[in-house]
């Protein structure tokens, strides 16, 4: 018997630290967590220059997906992004993404009219399957990286086709870090001249907003494959 209430508190103790998906455990909440999606609705969210309209993002089994091109197709297209908007904040995310998928996290999305979408202004954290033509193509475009300025800092391995992946994107004061399945995968301080000198070696320079904000909204980027996110969870620093 003893035994038995023994593994009883220690199951009881385990069960209650590690929250089911797209839940808080009490250490999180305790620590200032917030889920950005509860796995019902898509209430906090919007469609970038649209509002609350239905479009592409669904919620399907606990999970926040965009349905692919040619599922659909009279659905509103566009990036989802959140209703507020961060600056100092640590956003971890769950993803997984279908075969050649190809997708992104935006983060300091300046939504205004005159901006026609969130990658106009927002950095991307890039989310790709390996077997999409960009992976070998351009090393700057794989997963975890800061889309279109750097390789993978360290080299971080994506998960398979319908498994999970864990990312997180921290930034303090400008200073942004990048992670992918607990590997350090992009640094980047967005404060700086270098910053700007790096903007203007890309296409991005003919867009006059990007990478210029160190606040603004989180936006989940429509493309032609599916993908899929749960477990929300962003702490403001």
């Amino acid at each position: 018997m003893a035994y038995a209430s023994i593994a009883s508190l220690i199951l009881t103790a385990f069960s209650e630290d590690v929250p089911a998906v797209n839940q808080l455990s009490a250490q999180e909440k305790k620590e200032g967590w917030k889920l950005l999606f509860d796995g019902k609705t898509l209430q906090g969210w919007h469609l970038y220059n649209q509002g609350n309209k239905p479009s592409v993002w669904r919620v399907d089994k606990g999970e926040l997906q965009c349905v692919p091109n040619g599922t659909g197709s009279t659905l509103e297209h566009g990036d989802l992004v959140t209703d507020q908007t961060y600056s100092n904040f640590d956003l971890k995310f769950e993803w997984k993404i279908s075969k050649a998928g190809n997708s992104g996290v935006f983060i300091n999305v300046v939504e205004r009219k005159d901006i026609p979408t969130a990658w106009a202004s927002g950095p991307e954290y890039q989310l790709l399957e390996p077997s999409h033509y960009d992976y070998n193509a351009d090393l700057k475009k794989r997963a975890g990286c800061l889309y279109g300025f750097a390789p993978q800092k360290n080299e971080a391995v994506t998960k398979p086709v319908g498994e999970w992946n864990q990312s997180e994107i921290k930034q303090k004061n400008g200073k942004i870090e990048f992670y992918l399945n607990g590997v350090l995968t992009a640094e980047q301080d967005l404060t700086t001249p270098e910053w700007k000198q790096k903007i203007k070696n890309t296409n991005f320079q003919h867009f006059p907003a990007f990478g210029k904000a160190t606040k603004g909204h989180l936006a989940l980027q429509d493309w032609m494959q599916g993908i899929s996110f749960r477990n929300l969870k962003l702490k403001e620093e």
